[in-house]
C-alpha cells in the first residue's frame, strides 16, 4: 500500500463535465462545449480494484450533469454496491430531461444501482437556467422510489449571510421543506471559476488549502477521477489504476 494513500478511503468521479446548468457560481466555469464522459467500464472496474487494495467507504458521482449519461452513474454505484462500500453518493441538479417517464426510469435504476443519497442542487444559481419543476418532478420520483434525497443549497459567503442570493435560496429550498424534504447544509461558495467572475464583490480571496476540496498530497483522503479519465497525474486509459496509485509520489 502506498503510504501517501494509507488513509484513502473515498472516491469521486466527475462523470461528465457536460451541464445543463449554467450557473454563475459555478467553480469549474463555463461548461461550453464539453463533451467527455468517463468510460462506464473502465470506472466500474476502478472502484473494484481501488475497493480490493484500500478501506474505501465512499463513492460519489457527479459533474457537470451526471444524469446526462445514468448508465455510467449506475455502472459506478453498482461497483460500490458489490465491493460494499457503505456510503453511495450522487449530486444532480435534476434536469436532464423534462420526460417524465424518463425521469422515473432513471430514478428506479439510480435504486437498482444502490445509490443510497441523492443530493439536489437547489438555490439561487441552479435556478436561473433550471426549471424548479424539473427539480421537483426529480425529487419525487426518486423519494418513491425509497431513495434518500436531501436539498443540497449553495450558500454565498455563508448560509446566514443575508445577500439577496441567499435570501433567493432560503425562499427556493422552501418548497421542498413544505413537502417534508430535509436541506443539507450545502456548500459555501469558493472563489473559483465562474463565482469569480460573477460574484467576485461577495467573495474574499483565499489561500488553496483553505478549499474545502483541497486534498493533502502526502496524505490522500479521496481520489477524484476527471471525466478525462486523469487521475492523480496519470490516466486510466493508459495505465492500470492500481499501478497509478502504486506509483503516486506527491
Amino acid at each position: 500500500m502506498n503510504r501517501y494513500l494509507k488513509n484513502l478511503s473515498r472516491i469521486e468521479f466527475v462523470v461528465t463535465m457536460a451541464c445543463t446548468g449554467k450557473c454563475k457560481h459555478c467553480s469549474q466555469g463555463d461548461h461550453t462545449g464539453c463533451t467527455d464522459n468517463i468510460d462506464k467500464a473502465a470506472a466500474a472496474a476502478a472502484v473494484r480494484k481501488i475497493a480490493e487494495e484500500y478501506n474505501i467507504t465512499s463513492v460519489m458521482t457527479f459533474g457537470g450533469e451526471p444524469l446526462l449519461y445514468p448508465e455510467t452513474v449506475c455502472a459506478i454505484h453498482n461497483a460500490a454496491r458489490e465491493m460494499n462500500i457503505p456510503e453511495r453518493q450522487l449530486i444532480t441538479n435534476g434536469f436532464f430531461t423534462s420526460d417524465g417517464a424518463k425521469i422515473r426510469q432513471v430514478a428506479r435504476r439510480l435504486k437498482e444501482s444502490g445509490v443510497n443519497e441523492v443530493l439536489l442542487s437547489v438555490d439561487a444559481f441552479h435556478q436561473e437556467s433550471i426549471p424548479l419543476s424539473c427539480a421537483e418532478l426529480f425529487a419525487e420520483a426518486v423519494i418513491c422510489e425509497g431513495v434518500p434525497l436531501k436539498v443540497q443549497p449553495a450558500w454565498l459567503v455563508s448560509p446566514a449571510d443575508g445577500n439577496v442570493w441567499n435570501r433567493r435560496t432560503r425562499e427556493l429550498i422552501g418548497c421542498f421543506t413544505e413537502k417534508g424534504i430535509e436541506v443539507n447544509e450545502g456548500n459555501t461558495i469558493f472563489p473559483s471559476g465562474n463565482a469569480l467572475k460573477y460574484l467576485s464583490g461577495y467573495l474574499e480571496p483565499m489561500k488553496e488549502s483553505e478549499n474545502p476540496y483541497w486534498e493533502d498530497p502526502r496524505d490522500i483522503r479521496a481520489v477524484c477521477f476527471s471525466a478525462n479519465g486523469d487521475i492523480l497525474g496519470s490516466n486510466i486509459y493508459e495505465k492500470d489504476i492500481v499501478t497509478i496509485l502504486s506509483e503516486y509520489r506527491p
